[in-house]
C-alpha cells in the first residue's frame, strides 16, 4: 500500500521542516516549508498539520526551529529562548495533549544537558530527540494496528469519524492503522467515512487516504451514520482521540460523541485508537479536558461560501468528549485496554 508522509525534517539542526498542507487536500497536494517557529505555530493553528500525534511531532521540530537563532548564544540566553519557544507553541491548540507531551519532553531533554554541553550541541541533541519522537510514533502506529486488527473480522463494515490516518501521525495512523493492518492480513473491509463537519476532514482526508491505498471506502454525511448502522452496514466503529483522561473519557473531533451514542443504540462496538502519549493521567475525567473553540466563519462561511445569515450566533467547539462507558476498548501500542476503567488504564500504561 502507498505510504503518506505528512511531515519530515530536511538537513541538520539548521535545516527545515516540510509538511503537507492538509487544508488543500484532496484537490491539491502541496508541501509547506517551515523555517521559523512562527510558521509551525500557524500551520498547527490553521490545521495545515493536524491530528494529535502529528501536532506533537511538528511541535518538537518547531522547538528546533525556534532555537536556531540562539544556538550561538550563551547558556542563559539559550534557555531563555527555549522557555519562550515552548510557551509560544503551547498556545496554538489547547486540546491535543500530545502537543504538551512533546514540548515537555523536548524541554526536559535540554535541561538534562544544561551545564554539560554548549548550546550548539544541545540544539543538535534536541533535533535528535525530535527525530526520536517521530520514529517512535511510526513504531507506535504499527503496534496499534497490529493490536486492533484482531478485533475486526473479514467482511465487516467499519465506520470512522474525522481523520486518524497517516496524515494525523508519522506514518500509519491510529484508527486507520487498525484498518490498514487488517487489510494487510488479508481481511476485506468496507469503510464508511463520516464527512466530519465543519472542516470535512473525513471527506477531504480520510476518504482520500483510503482511496489512495486502494481500500473500499464510502463517504457519508455525518447525519447518515444512524441510518447506515440501522441498515446493518456497520459492525464496528473505530476513531482516534486527541486526549484521554485517566478514567477513559476520550476527547476527539466534534461529532464523535454522537457516533458513540449511535453505536451503543445499535449494539455496535466503539473502539478508540491512540498512543499512550495521548493519555493524560493528570486529568481525572472528561469534564476537565479543555475544549478548543473555533472561528464562527468555519460554519457560516465554510470554504469561502456564505451558508448562514450574517450576524447569526454560532457555537463551534472543535471537539467533544465520549464517556468511557461508551467505549468498548482503547487500542494503544501496549495492547488492548478492556474494560475501559481507571484501574485497567493505569495497569496497562504501567507495563
Amino acid at each position: 500500500m502507498k505510504n503518506i508522509e505528512t511531515l519530515h525534517w530536511e538537513g541538520d539542526e539548521n535545516g527545515r521542516l516540510m509538511l503537507i498542507d492538509q487544508t488543500l487536500l484532496p484537490v491539491e497536494f502541496t508541501e509547506i516549508e517551515c523555517r521559523t517557529v512562527e510558521t509551525v505555530w500557524e500551520a498547527i493553528r490553521m490545521l495545515r498539520v493536524r491530528g494529535a500525534p502529528a501536532i506533537g511531532i511538528a511541535a518538537a521540530y518547531g522547538v528546533c526551529l525556534g532555537l536556531q537563532t540562539a544556538a550561538g548564544a550563551d547558556e542563559a540566553a539559550f534557555f531563555a529562548r527555549l522557555d519562550e519557544v515552548v510557551d509560544y507553541l503551547g498556545q496554538c491548540r489547547p486540546t491535543a495533549v500530545n502537543l504538551f507531551w512533546a514540548l515537555d519532553r523536548m524541554k526536559r531533554k535540554a535541561q538534562s544537558l544544561r551545564g554539560k554541553l554548549p548550546p550548539a550541541e544541545i540544539a543538535a541533541a534536541l533535533l535528535a530527540e525530535a527525530r526520536a519522537i517521530h520514529e517512535e510514533d511510526r513504531q507506535t502506529c504499527r503496534a496499534i494496528g497490529r493490536h486492533g486488527a484482531a478485533l475486526l473480522e473479514d467482511g465487516q463494515g467499519v465506520l470512522t469519524h474525522c481523520n486518524a490516518g497517516s496524515l494525523a501521525t508519522a506514518d500509519y495512523g491510529t484508527a486507520l492503522a487498525v484498518i490498514f493492518a487488517a487489510t494487510e492480513q488479508g481481511k476485506t473491509l468496507h469503510v464508511y467515512a463520516d464527512e466530519t463537519r465543519p472542516l470535512l476532514q473525513g471527506a477531504r482526508l480520510t476518504a482520500w487516504e483510503l482511496h489512495e491505498r486502494g481500500i473500499d471506502v464510502t463517504l457519508i454525511c455525518d447525519s447518515a451514520a444512524a441510518q447506515v448502522m440501522r441498515e446493518g452496514r456497520v459492525q464496528s466503529v473505530v476513531t482516534g482521540a486527541d486526549r484521554i483522561a485517566a478514567n477513559g473519557d476520550a476527547a476527539n473531533k466534534i461529532g464523535t460523541y454522537g457516533v458513540a451514542l449511535l453505536a451503543a443504540a445499535h449494539d455496535i462496538p466503539f473502539y478508540v485508537a491512540a498512543p499512550t502519549s495521548t493519555f493524560d493521567l493528570a486529568t481525572p475525567n472528561g469534564t476537565a479536558i479543555p475544549i478548543e473553540q473555533r472561528d464562527a466563519a468555519e460554519i457560516t462561511h465554510g470554504f469561502g461560501r456564505q451558508t448562514a445569515p450574517s450576524g447569526v450566533a454560532v457555537y463551534n467547539p472543535a471537539f467533544d468528549v465520549t464517556p468511557a462507558r461508551l467505549i468498548r476498548a482503547i487500542l494503544c501500542e501496549k495492547g488492548v485496554i478492556q474494560p475501559v476503567t481507571r484501574d485497567e488504564i493505569a495497569r496497562v500504561l504501567a507495563e
